[in-house]
């Protein structure tokens, strides 16, 4: 299983505190608004599709959503206006970060991110500093097993020819899981042809895929998780990427 994979797993076994704290909801529906000004239908708009799906999958309320989608198409008059910011920077070790906020004030979230890398004792880089080594991917996760740990039927040489003759570029496949990967070009293409051949993404979204990976241990890794934790606890942050090369040991540990 990829370390995207796998930090998704285990976000998703803290997310009950997130919802708690309604940070889960606020940043879909900020994605959404994102998404929605270019276009308030999601059938033509696929990038408010993917927001859509995510937010129904995490169980956003449907009047969530609307509300979420007229702000940002402005049919609405008191919706915030949210720029989206990329920040850079190195995690301790020399673990590569990249941050994507959703904000309102850019001056705060600055503030906020900088205080984080500070408190890790790194400090944020220059744009385009991290940002080489990282590659925009359409990225799929296909579960090979229900929540009670089930095997599902489903035939990863299948799940390969679709997902290669739709544009994939890479297919992994682990005993829990099939990854897929695609160019951003392709995305939308491989997507629907998941779809039309019946095999359900559990996630579908463009990720940024680290080149190369950087194995540490230990105490360092988990300096570095420490720090990638605290940057998505922060409101204004959406997404949080490194090039830490995960293991099952390591999750085990930070969990």
């Amino acid at each position: 299983m990829s370390g995207h994979s796998k930090w998704s797993t285990i976000k998703r076994k803290k997310g009950a505190a997130d919802q708690a704290r309604g940070k889960l909801f606020t940043r879909l529906a900020r994605e959404i608004q994102v998404a929605a000004r270019n276009g308030a239908d999601p059938s033509t708009n696929f990038t408010l599709r993917l927001a859509v799906d995510r937010a129904r999958a995490e169980n956003m309320p449907k009047d969530n959503i609307e509300r979420s989608i007229r702000r940002g198409a402005g049919l609405e008059k008191d919706g915030v206006e949210y720029e989206e910011i990329v920040y850079e920077g190195y995690a301790p070790h020399g673990a590569a970060v990249l941050v994507e906020c959703l904000t309102e004030n850019r001056n705060r979230t600055i503030s906020e991110v900088r205080r984080a890398f500070t408190r890790a004792g790194t400090s944020l880089g220059e744009p385009g500093s991290v940002a080489w080594q990282f590659t925009e991917k359409g990225y799929f996760l296909i579960n090979r097993q229900d929540d009670d740990g089930a095997a599902v039927a489903i035939d990863p040489d299948d799940v390969f020819m679709v997902a290669l003759e739709a544009g994939a570029d890479d297919v992994d496949v682990s005993d829990d899981v099939i990854e897929v990967y695609s160019d951003r070009a392709n995305f939308a293409a491989v997507s629907q042809a998941l779809e039309a051949a019946g095999i359900k993404a559990a996630q579908s979204e463009l990720i940024m895929k680290p080149n190369t990976t950087l194995a540490l241990g230990g105490e360092e890794a988990v300096a570095v998780l420490d720090l990638v934790e605290a940057l998505e606890e922060l409101d204004d942050v959406n997404k949080v990427y490194h090039n830490l090369e995960l293991t099952d040991e390591m999750m085990a540990q930070f969990a």
